[in-house]
């Protein structure tokens, strides 16, 4: 067998069975990921390949900062031919890294390159792949269709104006775009020079006047209502933690107003007022049917002479180790207790938290739809085989497989597709090394059946995509 071939990763008959007659041809729901709709919606094409492949890619910065690569030939001024060789010269030194892999099989599934990257071939593969990005199907309506993308979930702003999404939806695209409501920024009662800024954003956008916390949540439900009429049907939060400080109607106003008039709330209030908005967003996704995702455990722009500099999302976070459990039942209790548990995807991204987080999954679910509450896959640092294999072994054995709503990318790239690729052939693989082993029944249709689910039928049943 010669490295990614056709059977990589597939390491027993059936696991090869399972990939290249079920997995192979099932269709793609990428329901959460930070591509950009302004690049769909213009159909954006790329000027070269350090443009499409290392823009905005701080899974490939950090690599480069690593292997000792000048920060002006990563995220400075460096022409694109620089920074792409800088890349290539790093490339040879990401063995075990799953960098190496999706470098690779982008490679491969974009431009028809099977060549091994490194500053040998870094000219060669320069020139075909620029010479394939000039290709008339070569841009972001063209890749939906070459990898039958039949759903894409953008990460949205509420003050976000969704224009690009009008102009998507009215578009002669096959794909389903749809936005997520994201609203970062409306917690931010500690950092009020930034949330008042966002503010001014957002009663644009609602056409509503923020002066009382009461306005807040009327502009809140008004941009949901607008997500829900674009397609929308997922929110999605990013914390360390979820806040578990009961906080009435009043301390949220109080906690608001101060922080209209410039007064930063305290740690105690930051975290009440985060409970109080985290529970009547969830009550509105309950309300519509929608899907609340929680990305929970990272340390963000840990860096800080490097954030000053470079702003967030440059490659300076890391995995955290916060206390998840009591937290997290805390807010799940109340919304049960409320009546108002949305569909629920939990992401955890330390991998001791694995079997809390599944087995959470259970204390949860209450027999309304069937997998309501999703132990989500692995993500950011454990978007990777041992990640996934991690991911799907706890969510094995404490619940249900069969009702995975399976992989996404959560990426900005367009050249990000083959994990899908990737995620199938891990799943195939344990799945088709089992019945092997005898661990799971010889009996193919069923395992079949569980394989076409995870890969593409349990996301659009959950969901709600007609797609």
């Amino acid at each position: 067998m010669a490295y990614l071939d056709e059977n990589f990763l597939l390491h027993s008959p059936t696991a090869r069975r399972l990939f290249h007659e079920v997995a192979i041809d099932q269709p793609i729901i990428d329901y959460h990921c930070h591509l950009s709709p302004k690049e769909i919606a213009t159909d954006h094409r790329w000027a070269d390949l350090s443009e499409i492949w290392l823009r905005g890619d701080h899974y490939k910065w950090r690599l480069m900062r690593a292997n000792g690569v000048n920060e002006d030939l990563i995220t400075g001024d460096s022409s694109p031919r620089e920074k792409f060789q800088a890349w290539a010269e790093t490339v040879p030194f990401t063995l075990r890294n799953p960098i190496h892999h999706w470098t690779h099989l982008e490679l491969r599934r974009y431009f028809d390159i099977d060549l091994m990257l490194g500053p040998d071939t870094a000219d060669e593969i320069w020139d075909r792949a620029n010479a394939k990005l000039a290709e008339a199907d070569f841009s972001t309506h063209g890749l939906l269709k070459k990898f039958d993308v039949r759903v894409v979930g953008t990460t949205d702003d509420p003050a976000d104006p969704l224009d690009d999404h009008a102009a998507i939806a009215a578009s002669d695209l096959k794909t389903l775009v749809v936005p997520t409501f994201r609203p970062d920024k409306a917690f931010l009662v500690d950092r009020p020079e930034i949330m008042n800024a966002w503010l001014l954003k957002l009663e644009e956008t609602s056409d509503t006047h923020i002066v009382h916390f009461s306005d807040l949540l009327e502009a809140l439900q008004k941009r949901h209502d607008d997500f829900h009429r674009l397609g929308g049907r997922l929110s999605d939060h990013g914390l360390d933690r979820m806040p578990a400080l009961h906080c009435s109607d009043e301390e949220a106003a109080m906690i608001f107003n101060k922080a209209r008039t410039g007064t930063a709330a305290t740690p105690e209030e930051k975290e009440k007022f985060s409970f109080y908005l985290m529970v009547y967003l969830g009550q509105l996704d309950a309300a519509k049917g929608w899907t609340k995702q929680l990305h929970l455990g990272t340390f963000r722009n840990t860096n800080t002479q490097m954030f000053d500099r470079l702003g967030p999302d440059s490659g300076f976070d890391t995995i955290g180790d916060t206390q998840q459990g009591a937290a997290l039942v805390t807010y799940l209790d109340a919304l049960a207790r409320g009546g108002s548990m949305p569909k629920i995807v939990l992401y955890n991204l330390n991998p001791r938290d694995n079997y809390l987080f599944a087995c959470m999954t259970g204390a949860f679910q209450d027999g309304t739809f069937p997998g309501k509450i999703q132990f989500g896959s692995g993500w950011w640092f454990l978007d990777q085989k041992n990640g996934m294999e991690l991911q799907l072994d706890a969510l094995s054995a404490t619940g249900l497989l069969s009702r995975f709503v399976g992989m996404l990318t959560d990426s900005r790239s367009f050249l990000s597709f083959p994990r899908h690729e990737y995620f199938r052939r891990i799943l195939c693989n344990i799945i088709g090394t089992e019945a092997d082993r005898e661990e799971l029944p010889d009996d193919f249709d069923a395992l079949a059946a569980l394989i076409r689910a995870v890969c593409f039928g349990n996301a659009r049943s959950h969901f709600g995509f007609d797609v």
